[in-house]
């Protein structure tokens, strides 16, 4: 069974919600026939990517809220993620365009190091000091510190265009399917689920999911046929020779 999870480095929730996910994903009794893939979602798009400012200065703007609203905001988020065992900095954190990071998480699916990549890079913007917005270096450590190699994540970065349409195409297929918001969670094609939700939902969501994720039904021929069932097939020791 396949999650596909769009996300986005900027969204909070969506780090509060990933550790519910696994949470719940932890304890699913068929948790190694699960397959996370993380797509591609931005908050905040059209921001250039030299664009970086106080997070509070963002939510006041955005939201039309007053600054002590926005850190009453940030207060809340930090006991959410406190609760599930994470560090959250509720003070002079930044905001800024992830487009970058996205690319270079497409860079580290196709290397095995996606989930790898996408927690250093929550645990990086929401708990540690130094920003991860406009710093290509700081996200070249960051990939290094999960085994990428230096040199090609930097060759990454540097190309615009490298990965690029597959983030496109992670954003344009999060439209097809109806998300305005993330974290947004696809569980076989078949059922969503929007927000982080607490880990009870996403268990009984995974333990829905896989029940009707049958396996394949072989189909004998020779059912009411009056046959063996014995239809000729080649496996791993080779092909059975007909018998005259």
């Amino acid at each position: 069974m396949r999650v596909e999870i769009w996300s986005d480095i900027a969204c909070p929730w969506c780090y509060v919600g990933k550790a519910r996910f696994e949470k719940a994903l932890d304890a699913f009794p068929h948790r190694d026939g699960v397959e996370v893939v993380h797509r591609s979602f931005e908050l905040d798009p059209g921001r250039a990517k030299d664009d970086t400012q106080p997070v509070l200065k963002m939510l006041t703007k955005k939201y039309g809220m007053s600054e002590a609203q926005a850190q009453a905001g940030e207060d809340n988020l930090g006991a959410q993620a406190a609760a599930e065992g994470l560090d959250y900095r509720t003070r002079d954190r930044d905001h800024g365009n992830t487009f970058d990071m996205h690319r270079l998480l497409h860079f580290a699916k196709a290397e095995g190091r996606q989930d790898d990549l996408i927690q250093a890079l929550y645990k990086a913007n929401f708990a540690e000091e130094r920003s991860v917005f406009g710093d290509d270096e700081r996200l070249v450590e960051l990939a290094v510190g999960v085994g990428l190699d230096a040199e090609d994540a930097r060759k990454v970065l540097a190309d615009p265009t490298a990965y690029a349409d597959d983030v496109r195409a992670d954003e344009r297929e999060a439209a097809e399917l109806g998300a305005n918001g993330v974290p947004f969670f696809v569980l076989d094609r078949k059922y969503g689920v929007s927000g982080a939700q607490p880990a009870e939902v996403f268990a009984q969501a995974l333990t829905q999911a896989w029940g009707e994720h049958s396996p394949l039904k072989l189909i004998d021929s020779s059912a009411g046929s009056g046959g063996d069932g014995g239809a000729e097939a080649c496996g791993p020791d080779g092909c059975a020779v007909p018998q005259a």
